[in-house]
């Protein structure tokens, strides 16, 4: 591995992002982090501010960035459908725009990129589990769409700088991650759980919770990205990142309600427009080219994540 070099982690300060600044700070990278805190907060970088290896700037993807980087990770955008359907529009626009400024730069500075994308590129699957090779069912004009086809329109602009400007690219798929620094009103189901569990409220399930998802822990997740930017520049991807451990949300809420010991009673609501009801990666390109799979059991990654919310709610006083 070679020291020191100079990295850009775009949405650095977001619930996966942070976590990068962290690895790649502690490895002893140059690296910086920009961010405009629409969903990121600075609080989850707060820690790294005073080490001279890293540099936090506050910047929108959608407008150009100058800097001199050898590797960026555009982790830019909402993620999660509470915060990318509230601006739909500039959900697009940072990924559209945001891939467009990002590859640009790469091109002008001879940077390697790497692309965050994610299982929602599959949409809601005709085919269990979901290989690379598959192209998806979506629907492009749905409330998800912004999100959907904004990254899946990422994935065409990386691919083409690759075969048109001989871009180094790499395009990770990722599939639903948890741990601490998640966003704790992002709606998303784990974070939703341990909140409502954590406070005795009633957990809401949509439908009858048979829908299935693959949780993976954000330290297995980031050790595949990295992993990813280092291997050999033949492998472009798209590689799904992702823990192919299948549960339903009702085992994920029973799971949850043993773990905090809550007294929270489970209720049932309708189900969203275009909510996916399988969710499962196909692993087995990670497993073969980049030596990864997954290691921490859902039980004890909520274990950690729930010590977080429970500390971040008694710290808001909660």
């Amino acid at each position: 591995m070679h020291l020191n070099r100079r990295i850009m982690i775009t949405g650095g300060c977001g619930f996966l992002g942070s976590h990068l600044c962290d690895r790649l700070t502690a490895q002893g990278h140059d690296v910086l982090c920009v961010d405009n805190c629409f969903t990121g907060t600075k609080r989850n970088i707060h820690h790294l501010l005073d080490r001279p290896n890293f540099e936090f700037i506050r910047h929108d993807v959608t407008f150009p960035l100058y800097v001199e980087v050898n590797e960026i990770y555009n982790m830019a955008c909402p993620a999660s459908p509470i915060h990318y359907q509230f601006d739909p529009v500039q959900t697009t626009k940072t990924s559209v725009h945001g891939a467009i400024n990002m590859l640009g730069l790469a091109k002008r500075v001879k940077a390697k990129i790497l692309q965050a994308s994610t299982s929602e590129v599959y949409g809601d699957p005709e085919v269990h589990p979901q290989p690379e090779s598959y192209w998806g069912r979506v629907n492009p004009i749905g409330i998800r769409s912004c999100y959907d086809e904004g990254k899946r329109c990422a994935e065409t602009l990386f691919f083409d700088y690759y075969r048109q400007h001989k871009l180094r690219i790499k395009v990770a798929r990722i599939f639903n991650t948890y741990g601490p620094r998640m966003h704790p009103n992002d709606g998303r189901v784990v974070s939703n759980f341990i909140v409502q569990a954590l406070k005795g409220q009633p957990i809401t399930i949509y439908g009858e919770g048979q829908q299935t998802r693959s949780f993976c822990y954000v330290d297995d997740l980031v050790e595949g990205l990295i992993r990813l930017m280092n291997s050999p520049d033949e492998l472009t991807g798209p590689v799904n990142l992702g823990n192919p451990g299948e549960f339903t949300i009702l085992e994920l809420a029973q799971k949850v309600i043993a773990l905090t010991g809550s007294k929270s009673k489970i209720i049932y609501t309708e189900l969203p427009q275009d909510d996916p009801r399988q969710r499962k990666p196909d692993i087995s390109l990670a497993k073969k080219a980049l030596q990864w799979q997954p290691s921490v059991a859902l039980d004890a990654g909520l274990t950690k994540t729930i010590e977080y919310f429970d500390q971040l709610l008694k710290e808001l006083g909660e």
